[in-house]
């Protein structure tokens, strides 16, 4: 079995959606046979286009969610039908016991993600995080437990 994370930005520009997702559609179809299994926190953007495109391939999707909170405060009404579409199709939803959203739940939730797989998808354009748990804090706390990282961020990707 093939247990894949991600992480990635949540704010693609609407031109850059269709190159990610074609690009991780490449990099998880690439992969060795056997049952996927693709780990997430579905986030906007990176993370449900990793969701889909798992599914796409006909693999599972387990969801670790932040906080209690995280459906009511953190998904805008333009993505609510995405989120609610991929999480009912969700294999597993964790929801850790954070009652808020925040960033310490945010990485908290990364961490989860990374301590359930055995490689890490990454869409990042290789810049900072814009706060603690943000995608960069998580591709380094990946590589500090030694998992292999792929970066996807393709010719012509910006963020929104």
């Amino acid at each position: 079995m093939r247990r894949i994370g991600i992480t990635g930005h949540s704010n693609l520009s609407e031109t850059t959606a269709p190159l990610i997702a074609d690009a991780l559609h490449r990099v998880l179809a690439d992969l060795p046979d056997g049952p996927l299994v693709g780990v997430t926190c579905l986030a906007r953007g990176a993370d449900q286009l990793f969701a889909r495109a798992v599914l796409d391939l006909d693999g599972s999707l387990e969801v670790v969610l932040p906080a209690h909170d995280y459906r009511d405060r953190k998904v805008k009404p333009d993505n609510a039908a995405d989120f609610d579409e991929l999480l009912g199709r969700a294999a597993v939803v964790d929801i850790l016991p954070f009652p808020e959203s925040g960033r310490e739940a945010y990485m908290a939730a990364s961490e989860r993600v990374l301590a359930e797989v055995e490689s890490m998808i990454a869409v990042w354009d290789g810049g900072p995080s814009g706060g603690h748990g943000g995608t960069a804090d998580v591709v380094e706390a990946a590589r500090e437990r030694g998992l292999a990282v792929t970066v996807v961020w393709p010719v012509g990707a910006t963020r929104g």
